[in-house]
């Protein structure tokens, strides 16, 4: 099984089926928070509707097509972040995340996708990064420009959020700029 070490307080995990419970849990207590930005909060109602899910992250990791990992703070599921799939032709891939609301302010999601970004460098011997984020999620669209992302454009009406499209700004590094 995947598992990463950030530093003292966080690590980054594969999931398994049984993680299904406090994923659920995580996402529920911040689904009014989680929703604003993320498409998919409201079809995830009950734990079981995550075990397939997750079955799908560790299919996708045995396929090295990328993968989504837990992100533990100090022990505790505090989010997720990964990487959507991996183009190893052009060696580029797209890293998402997001952090439940009790977990933000403390640099959590800044280390996760920071060591995200060494691992597709170093290892993955990839050459580009990309992260999309809607271009009024100052909270998202700040870990990029954290990093020293460049901002590539806005991607007009990019997501569909429940009611409406929203446009989102496409952020890359590449390997030349990292470090």
């Amino acid at each position: 099984m995947f598992t990463l070490k950030v530093n003292e307080e966080l690590s980054l995990k594969l999931l398994e089926k049984e993680d299904a419970k406090e994923l659920f849990a995580l996402v529920d207590e911040s689904r009014n928070y989680l929703r604003e930005w993320l498409p998919w909060v409201d079809n995830m109602k009950h734990e079981k509707e995550y075990e397939p899910v997750i079955e799908m992250w560790l299919k996708q990791f045995a396929a090295h097509d990328g993968f989504q990992v837990g992100i533990l703070y100090k022990g505790y599921l505090a989010g997720m972040v990964g990487y959507h799939g991996i183009n190893w032709s052009n060696r580029r891939t797209s890293i998402g995340y997001w952090l439940a609301e009790k977990y933000q302010g403390n640099g959590i999601m800044t280390a996760a996708v920071k060591a995200l970004i060494d691992l597709a460098f170093e290892e993955y011997q990839l050459n580009r990064v990309e992260i999309q984020c809607g271009v009024e999620n100052h909270k998202s669209k700040s870990i990029p420009e954290r990093l020293g992302f460049k901002q590539d454009g806005i991607v007009r009406d990019a997501e569909y959020l429940y009611d409406h499209f929203h446009d989102c700004v496409m952020y890359s590094i590449l390997a030349k700029e990292w470090k």
